[in-house]
Formats: structure tokens, C-alpha cells, sequence
């Protein structure tokens, strides 16, 4: 049975940074594309960042390039989501996911990806 779960969520003030942990279990991590994905109050869900297991290249969302990072330690059975220069429009909650589908990797699209964890939420505020 495969498993995600996300951790690393809190309160931050703009500008500041935080580092997202999502553990898998039943399932290698590096057999799949990764994602984060963030969905604020009254919005759908958006894609943050995705690595791909076929070409290990790392796909951002325009918002966050050069400000969060997405890398995986394989010996943990664990990716990161690192965020740095924070702001409250970051505000949300924040899964990660996985599957196989390239296009929704590299598109950051939420439909493609098949497993779920149940997210962990990112306040950035004053």
C-alpha cells in the first residue's frame, strides 16, 4: 500500500524559509515522477514542482523558479521541498504526489499523478 506523508508545514514570515518532507512508503520513490503540488483557500490546486524519473530533470512552476527546490534523498524514501525568500501568496497546503505520466509532470498537472499524501499547510504572514 503506498503512502505519502508530508511534514515540515508551519508559520513563516515573508521572506523567510521552510523545508517540506513528504516520506513514501510501499512504493520507491525514484520509480516515479515526484511532485508538489499547493492548493490556497478558494483555489484549485496548482503544481509547485516536479522531478522526473526518466530524465531526473526538475520542472517549477514561473512562481516559485529560483526560489523552491525539489530534491529527493533515495536512501530515505524522502523528498524536500525547500522554500526560501517566502511570501504570503505561498500561503497554502501542500502535497506531494507521484505517477508515471510525463506530460503531467513536466506540466505540472494534477490529473495525472496517482498517489496522494494528505498534505501539510504553509502560512506566511506578518
Amino acid at each position: 500500500q503506498v503512502q505519502l506523508v508530508e511534514s515540515g508545514g508551519g508559520l513563516v514570515q515573508p521572506g523567510g524559509s521552510l523545508r517540506l518532507s513528504c516520506v513514501a512508503s510501499g512504493f520507491t520513490l525514484d520509480y516515479g515522477n515526484i511532485a508538489w503540488f499547493r492548493q490556497a483557500p478558494g483555489k484549485e490546486r496548482e503544481g509547485v514542482a516536479c522531478v522526473s524519473n526518466r530524465d531526473g530533470n526538475g520542472y517549477y512552476a514561473a512562481s516559485v523558479k529560483g526560489r523552491f527546490a525539489l530534491f529527493r534523498d533515495n536512501a530515505k524514501n524522502t523528498v524536500y521541498l525547500q522554500m526560501n525568500s517566502l511570501k504570503p501568496e505561498d500561503t497554502a497546503v501542500y502535497y506531494c504526489a507521484t505517477g508515471f505520466d510525463g506530460s503531467s509532470c513536466i506540466f505540472l498537472r494534477p490529473d495525472g499523478m496517482r498517489h496522494w499524501g494528505k498534505g501539510t499547510p504553509v502560512t506566511v504572514s506578518s
